[in-house]
């Protein structure tokens, strides 16, 4: 081989080894970027109804890519609840646990929610259901279920308050106040999601607790 040659082969070779090696995802890698590619969508306030195609094109993959690791865009709404779900009830838990005051409880348990929504504001536009219109029904009814048990929640906490303060009517008393709490954290992370995340839910929050509890 001449002199030209080796000096050609040298050339490709070392270009080969410069190159950029695309790794392939492991299993089940792809479907988490997804998930956060779609988070991250979520979070641009006023952010139009997400397509497939265009989360591909953020993910710079075609649209059936996606469909091999989500049956559906549904699907992938499901993915952030269920991600919603367990990170929301396994801190719930967590704060039972280690919190004997009933109305301890409700405060932790309200403050880690609003804060949650703060950390993850994609993540809020999915639990008010404004990310969810037009999308499928069972979407909404899952998040509706989600807020069910939070206040289901807060009444078992709220029971316990009632009864140690002697109320005659502790049940009665804890289903209002859960009812009320519940719908604060509603309204709170509403307008944080239609001022374009400006609002923060947190804002003010002793204060607003101290009348609420």
């Amino acid at each position: 081989m001449s002199d030209a040659e080796n000096s050609t082969s040298q050339v490709t070779s070392d270009a080969d080894a410069s190159a950029p090696v695309r790794k392939r995802p492991k299993p089940g890698e792809r479907r988490v970027q997804i998930l956060q590619a779609l988070a991250t969508m979520l979070e641009q306030p006023g952010a139009e109804r997400i397509t497939t195609a265009a989360l591909a094109a953020r993910l710079e993959v075609s649209e059936a890519a996606l469909y091999r690791h989500f049956a559906s865009k549904a699907q992938m709404f499901e993915g952030l609840i269920e991600f919603i779900e367990q990170s929301v009830f396994s801190l719930i838990n967590q704060i039972t646990e280690r919190e004997a005051d009933g109305a301890a409880q409700a405060a932790r348990i309200t403050g880690m929610l609003l804060q949650f929504a703060e950390k993850n504001p994609g993540m809020t536009r999915v639990m008010v259901g404004d990310a969810l219109v037009y999308e499928n029904e069972r979407l909404q009814q899952r998040m509706n279920q989600f807020f069910d048990k939070i206040e289901s929640t807060f009444r078992q906490s709220l029971r316990v308050q009632a009864e140690s303060r002697g109320s005659a009517t502790p049940t009665a008393d804890a289903q209002v106040r859960a009812s009320a709490l519940t719908a604060f954290i509603v309204g709170r992370l509403q307008r944080f999601a239609r001022s374009g995340f400006k609002r923060m839910p947190s804002e003010h929050l002793d204060a607003s607790l101290g009348l609420l509890l």
